[in-house]
């Protein structure tokens, strides 16, 4: 697969995480808790046949050893894309900050951050790039 069709593969499943966190936000409104909204955005992605995986523990390497902490992303979808679902009054750059170190420190090229707690779900959700 080429370039530009893994970029392209990539575009068409963030639309579709995009899609099904619309809808939860549709349902659901905002002002919920975190937790329920990715329980939501988890059960909705399950019904459209997406696989994700959730809250999975990812190990940090230092200088060739690997330390006792590690993270923990909200969902990495098929393996490639991470997504943080987030109910804040706004997003900060600390929530990008982190978002990007995820990225980079686990080798994926997208990232999605999604905050929940906004009138329109589009005024709540960033599309980060790796540039690896």
């Amino acid at each position: 697969m080429s370039i530009i069709d893994f970029s392209n593969e990539l575009n068409k499943l963030s639309d579709k995480i995009i899609r099904a966190a619309i809808e939860v936000h549709k349902i659901m409104g905002p002002g919920l808790l975190e937790s329920v909204y990715e329980e939501c955005l988890c059960h909705e992605l399950n019904l459209m046949g997406i696989k994700f995986e959730r809250q999975i523990y990812l190990p940090v390497e230092y200088k060739g050893i690997t330390m006792s902490k590690g993270f923990r992303p909200d969902i990495v979808v098929e393996g490639s894309i991470i997504v943080e679902v987030k109910a804040v009054v706004e997003l900060l750059p600390i929530h990008e900050v982190q978002l990007l170190n995820y990225l980079k420190l686990y080798g994926y090229k997208l990232g999605l951050l999604m905050n929940f707690n906004v009138l329109t779900l589009k005024n709540g959700i960033k599309r980060l790039v790796n540039g690896i």
